[in-house]
């Protein structure tokens, strides 16, 4: 799995989210499994999709089912961010009967998971592909699997927003309110890091005016109907980037991005995801 740099080690997280879920899913060991197979028992699997859509998390799953058997044979079909259609095969793998199918469930979770995330992209991609603008995500992730639900975005052909609140700076209402203007709220972050990338939220031409003198390097323009989002991009011209965000689903998105902005925001990507079936058949068993 390739990952882009986001200040985070994404192999600890995986490591540190399969000890998690096999601790919640399998404490000291699959009772059902475990009484029916022996150790020495081997078997083949097969995951098929069941619907049309894009895979992703392929790596995810081959560390899972690879911690319950180091010698297991994987042998992918597909690579990540590939579309495919209702009963392709997506990966097959060998190994220890008890490890398929002990970790069977963890792994079709996060990848039907991430599969649904980087299908819903996908669609949102396909919508705006005549624009020059650019599909990303939000923060509004499941806690803990930021760093997949991100990847998967990516391998739906959409970009990740700031990861975290340590990357980048998102002045919202609630900032500018309490610092008492936009440009207080620049101001102090400025001084704080220079460096550091600021991204204003407006909701009004006037706010869009006091973000472009403060500075402001991306102004979000939150929740507007077209006809204003087209004003605030002629408003500001190239002298800052421009984020559309609030009402964009796949009936409204390229209405949006043919007011000109750089970026649309879809928090729909990953605050509501619905997984991607998929499902595993054993095709042989050798006691």
């Amino acid at each position: 799995m390739q990952f882009e740099k986001s200040g985070e080690k994404v192999r600890d997280v995986i490591e540190e989210l399969v000890d998690r879920a096999f601790a919640e899913d399998i404490r000291d060991g699959d009772v059902t499994t475990d009484a029916i197979f022996d150790r020495k028992d081997r078997a083949e699997a097969v995951w098929e999709a069941k619907a049309d859509g894009v895979i992703a998390g392929l790596g995810v799953a081959e560390k899972i089912f690879k911690r319950l058997d180091h010698d297991l044979q994987w042998q992918p079909f597909i690579t990540d961010g590939d579309s495919v259609g209702a009963g392709a095969e997506i990966v097959s793998f060998s190994g220890c009967t008890r490890a398929i199918l002990t970790a069977e469930r963890t792994a079709l979770n996060l990848v039907q998971r991430m599969s649904g995330i980087a299908t819903k992209t996908s669609l949102f991609v396909k919508k705006i592909k005549e624009f020059d603008a650019q599909i990303l995500d939000t923060r509004k992730t499941v806690p803990g699997l930021r760093a997949l639900d991100k990847y998967a975005v990516r391998a739906g052909g959409g970009y990740n927003h700031r990861m975290g609140l340590f990357d980048m700076a998102l002045i919202k209402d609630n900032h500018i309110a309490a610092a008492g203007s936009i440009s207080k709220a620049v101001q102090k972050v400025r001084q704080s890091n220079r460096d550091l990338k600021i991204e204003v939220e407006t909701t009004s031409l006037q706010q869009v005016g006091e973000a472009l003198s403060a500075g402001a390097d991306i102004i979000m323009l939150d929740n507007m109907n077209c006809k204003l989002m087209r004003e605030a991009v002629h408003k500001i011209g190239k002298r800052a980037e421009t984020e559309a965000s609030g009402n964009v689903n796949l009936s409204t998105a390229a209405e949006i991005a043919d007011t000109g902005v750089d970026y649309i925001s879809v928090g729909g990507l990953t605050h509501s995801v619905k997984a991607f079936d998929i499902s595993q058949k054993l095709i042989n068993n050798r006691k």
